[in-house]
């Protein structure tokens, strides 16, 4: 696999995709936007108005043949995400993934096992992980600030029933309500709490069980918008239900709380994180916009007097170390920290180790989607995890 230095990179899908090319620019040392792929001519045409230089193609075959592609950005729909994937892989590439990286227990294990064959670089374009509220829970618990971590909580509670549909016509966030019922897009939930756990690094997800409740606000948004004869406004249209609730438990004894909504009409609540141990707790705010707090133990042995206090009043004792060092150039690149994530992506494949989000890693939370969806169609029986990580590298 290729360590040139900087690394050409091609970048497959141009909506999604465009988040990184700020960053891009930012790190010229370490990688070059070489091509550009999408079916879409007006996409292409676009990106080659900002970038005239820019090679672009259509068809996602002509990337995998091309020899002076080192690395790949996969900003596809998630249902094409492993078989894209594993197919860069093989033609010798490395791949940074949009999430989730699999939507199938079948795909997860082809995704492990083609990386474990090609020994490509593979990363999960987890950007969650890097925001800086979590990168400093992640600290705090890194230095047992918590004390020892018995519970966490998280949920995806976002309602982008816009995004599910143009003029009536599903996109794929719609085709995912329509044809799933579970915990359908995990990965910016999951991602930094099993980064505070230590997943695959002395603790595992153990069992999952999931529950939901009926589908009825994507029912009546298509309703109100189209009236009641749209196949979108009729009961049975979607198995997604508006709620779906998770309780996962690891190997180490804690518990964690998922909650996925895409649909119930709501303040957004996609930063919806909690963390409880022996000494300390974490909470996030109701919404994006409130602030997270946090409360640390002084010794008492009672706390009826305890209250919380702004978790940036910590600060200065646990900022992470990558904030404190990058945090400006991430908030000027945007796009929610794709700076981060390019980065770690860049530098893992530039030093030869595993990246921060491995394929264990991506695959240990990408899981969850097919899992929770077997285990709401079992009536919320528990639903074991796969050991995926048997063949991880012992660092």
């Amino acid at each position: 696999m290729s360590t040139k230095n900087p690394i050409r990179l091609a970048i497959i899908g141009g909506g999604r995709g465009g988040a990184y090319l700020k960053s891009i620019d930012l790190l010229p040392e370490k990688v070059e936007l070489a091509l550009l792929c999408d079916p879409n001519p007006d996409v292409c045409a676009r990106w080659k108005n900002d970038r005239p230089n820019l090679q672009t193609v259509a068809d996602y075959q002509d990337v995998l043949d091309d020899d002076s592609i080192d690395a790949i950005i996969l900003a596809t729909p998630l249902f094409l995400h492993a078989e894209q994937a594993c197919a860069a892989m093989e033609a010798g590439k490395h791949v940074l993934s949009e999430v989730s990286s699999a939507h199938t227990t079948e795909g997860c294990w082809q995704l492990i096992e083609t990386q474990e064959k090609t020994g490509a670089t593979y990363m999960l374009a987890e950007n969650f992980c890097y925001f800086r509220m979590n990168l400093m829970v992640k600290n705090m618990a890194d230095q047992n600030a918590f004390g020892e971590l018995t519970h966490a909580e998280c949920g995806y509670i976002h309602d982008v029933r816009g995004a599910t549909q143009r003029d009536g016509k599903l996109l794929w966030r719609g085709e995912l309500l329509r044809d799933y019922n579970g915990v359908n897009y995990p990965t910016h939930s999951l991602g930094p709490v099993s980064q505070w756990l230590k997943i695959n690094r002395g603790d595992s997800f153990d069992t999952i069980v999931t529950i939901a409740s009926k589908p009825a606000s994507q029912a009546d948004y298509f309703r109100q918008l189209f009236g009641a004869d749209h196949p979108g406004a009729k009961q049975g249209f979607w198995k997604q239900g508006d709620s779906v609730l998770s309780l996962i438990r690891t190997k180490g004894g804690v518990v964690i709380y998922l909650r996925n909504d895409f649909s119930s009409p709501r303040p957004w609540n996609y930063l919806h994180y909690g963390l409880q141990g022996t000494r300390g707790v974490f909470a996030s705010g109701r919404d994006i916009y409130e602030e997270p707090v946090a409360w640390l133990s002084s010794g008492e042995t009672q706390t009826f007097a305890a209250r919380f206090a702004p978790l940036w009043d910590f600060a200065d004792k646990y900022e992470h170390p990558a904030w404190i060092k990058d945090g400006a150039r991430a908030e000027e690149a945007g796009s929610l920290c794709a700076f981060f994530v390019l980065q770690e992506f860049a530098d893992s494949i530039l030093e030869g180790r595993a990246p921060a989000i491995d394929v264990y890693d991506s695959i240990a939370i990408s899981s969850v989607f097919p899992l929770s969806c077997q285990s709401v169609k079992e009536n919320g029986q528990p639903v074991e995890f796969p050991n995926f990580s048997k063949n991880k590298p012992q660092n």
